[in-house]
């Protein structure tokens, strides 16, 4: 397959357009960038113990240079403010680790040690950074860990600096929003397999780092590669008003749900006059609907928390800090940082309804929608993150769903049979393949995707098609502000020239799956259930948890696994009753572990048929983390 191609020249004109129209030279966003650095790391390579790369926070030190044609002006500039790694002081008493993973880690100092709040994805880039915290300020024992919310950049690398036995003897508390591991494990396992299938695309996995490749994901550069962890909550936040002091620091609480996250919190350092709003306010446009996948997100009570957030503390602080990019300083200037990212989340949610209550589509409100002059003349409301376009159509999603009301949309063809029906009445594979190459030289880009997607899910071999489809993607990631669009259209080309790289992560920690409720557990592997095939199946297994003194009922019938707990007289009898740990019920049903193994090992003992239980298994399915994307 061909190589990366250098940017047309429609695409290097619309950029330097982009370089003249923008204000660059306001300078504010560099100068907090790099205000109050100690130190980095000597060196900027962070591996595993076996040796494994995990991060390197100077792979994107390219983006010193001038820009290039074959990126967007205004995304370059926010990657190289988010590419910069160090620890720096936020203010008295508190400290951050940047750019050593997609997120920041923070670092608030107490009378006797140091609260943590958001030790990053991974243990490695977790420990390197406490590290470098302790050769700055001092070996000051970590007493309390804060999640500001229930993803796993806020929380997975929580082992990196400090142990569950720490945690466990009382000498570290782990403060969380209520639901957060609930919350964790939904997003991380329900539809864990798809969403990390796509997050390789999201964050341009596979993508060589440079002007051809990935130039950062907008809301930091990329994701860390090590060893995610979790450890559950022994404080849970639930109102907004909560305060808690730790080691000498006051801390007070907003709950904010339903914003970025199910489960969330912003909270409040009064001895500092520092505020800190998770990811509810930082130097981009954020998701209402994230490309790799999730529930559609709220702007409208996003709007109301930032509202509220402004009027409980915007006016007692002077330094405002967020769980990614840089600090805002000064009263005035973060109260409109506030206020302008409040009127985005607003402005979007109130004129999207608008126009959807007139009989617009998403597709025609996403195309016409302009930001007031103000917002759009702001750095930080630029849709680096999410963007404008998938944002307006996420809340066209929240509110009417999929469907357009339109009937010929009602009952379309799946994409195969679609594109061979499209593909015969534009006159054929060789014919459209032509065309495209005509609308590409045009410079129009976004449909020559679009019917040479048609000839791809109509001839998936075609390597003229394929060629030129990932020429096209490529141009539409070069001239892409939002670093995560940019990152899906080079990867649909990377793979398109040299095939699938699967899902180089997962989300789905060991830490996740041991916290997961049983229910959960249940409905996991509910999900896995091949319905058809199971149909004419009865299948009825009780479960006793002895851990947890309770007896759970399986019960497979018309293609679904209901499951529930019950007494030990019923209703009705099992036709199998294993009797386990929890520990052991998940080595069973997700770990691997042979049942048979285990009943001989005495970890399982059974009454009655054993044999249900493989024939349930046998109705199960595994989740691909290889499924094509752009390709059928």
């Amino acid at each position: 397959m061909g190589n990366p191609q250098e940017a047309t020249s429609s695409v290097a004109d619309a950029n330097a357009a982009a370089q003249s129209s923008l204000p660059f030279g306001d300078t504010r966003d560099l100068d907090n960038a790099s205000r109050g650095l100690i130190a980095t790391l000597d060196s900027t390579v962070i591996t595993s113990d076996d040796g494994a790369h995990v991060w390197d926070c100077a792979e994107f030190d390219f983006l010193t240079e001038q820009c290039p044609p074959t990126a967007n002006p205004s995304l370059w500039r926010q990657s190289e403010l988010v590419a910069r790694h160090g620890l720096y002081e936020v203010t008295d008493r508190i400290y951050q680790i940047r750019g050593f993973d997609l997120s920041n880690m923070t670092l608030v100092e107490g009378d006797t040690g140091v609260i943590v709040i958001d030790p990053l994805i991974s243990a490695e880039t977790a420990a390197a950074g406490l590290q470098l915290y302790r050769e700055q300020r001092g070996d000051k024992p970590v007493v309390a860990v804060i999640y500001t919310h229930c993803h796993i950049d806020h929380f997975g690398g929580v082992k990196g600096v400090i142990t569950q036995e720490a945690v466990d003897a009382g000498d570290c508390l782990i403060v969380a929003p209520s639901g957060l591991v609930e919350h964790a494990v939904a997003e991380n396992v329900y539809a864990g397999t798809a969403m990390g299938r796509r997050a390789a695309y999201m964050y341009g996995a596979a993508l060589p780092r440079g002007p051809l490749g990935a130039v950062g994901a907008g809301l930091g550069q990329s994701t860390s590669t090590g060893h995610a962890g979790l450890i559950s909550p022994t404080v849970d936040i639930s109102r907004t008003g909560h305060t808690e002091t730790i080691d000498g620091v006051t801390i007070e609480f907003q709950m904010t749900p339903g914003t970025e996250a199910p489960a969330e919190m912003n909270f409040y350092f009064p001895q500092m006059r520092a505020l800190c709003m998770a990811e509810n306010a930082t130097h981009t446009l954020h998701n209402l609907l994230t490309l790799r996948g999730a529930l559609v997100r709220d702007p409208h009570v996003w709007s109301k928390y930032l509202t509220e957030a402004i009027n409980m503390f915007a006016d007692r602080s002077d330094v405002l800090f967020a769980s990614h990019h840089w600090p805002t300083w000064g009263t005035d200037e973060l109260t409109e940082f506030l206020a302008l990212q409040r009127d985005l989340y607003g402005y979007l949610h109130d004129q999207t309804l608008r126009a959807l209550n007139q009989g617009k589509t998403g597709l025609e409100i996403a195309e016409d929608i302009q930001l007031p002059p103000a917002l759009g003349d702001a750095w930080h409301t630029h849709g680096y993150y999410g963007s404008v376009s998938h944002n307006v159509k996420a809340i066209y999603q929240r509110y009417m769903g999929w469907f357009d009301g339109n009937p010929a949309h009602l009952w379309e063809h799946p994409p195969v049979e679609s594109a061979k029906r499209h593909i015969e009445f534009m006159g054929g594979v060789d014919a459209v393949v032509e065309k495209a190459r005509k609308t590409y030289a045009d410079g129009d880009f976004r449909w020559t995707a679009t019917v040479l997607n048609y000839v791809l899910f109509t001839d998936p071999d075609n390597d003229a098609a394929r060629d030129l489809q990932a020429d096209t993607l490529e141009q539409l990631g070069y001239g892409a502000e939002n670093g995560t669009w940019r990152n899906f259209y080079l990867m649909g080309a990377y793979e398109l020239r040299n095939g699938a790289v699967g899902t180089p992560t997962t989300a789905a920690a060991p830490d996740i799956i041991a916290a997961m409720t049983v229910e959960q557990l249940f409905d996991a592997i509910a999900l896995r259930v091949d319905g058809p095939a199971s149909w004419d199946a009865h299948i009825t297994i009780d479960w006793i948890i002895s851990d947890q003194d309770r007896r759970h009922r399986t019960e497979l019938r018309n293609g679904l696994l209901v499951h529930f707990d019950v007494s030990a007289d019923g209703p009705g009898s099992a036709e199998a009753t294993f009797t386990l740990s929890k520990t052991a019920l998940l080595g069973v049903l997700l770990g691997g572990v042979d049942l048979a193994s285990a009943i001989s090992d005495g970890a399982v003992s059974v009454d009655g048929d054993a044999a249900r239980f493989a024939e349930l298994a046998g109705y199960l399915d595994q989740p691909d983390p290889d499924f094509a994307i752009v390709t059928p």
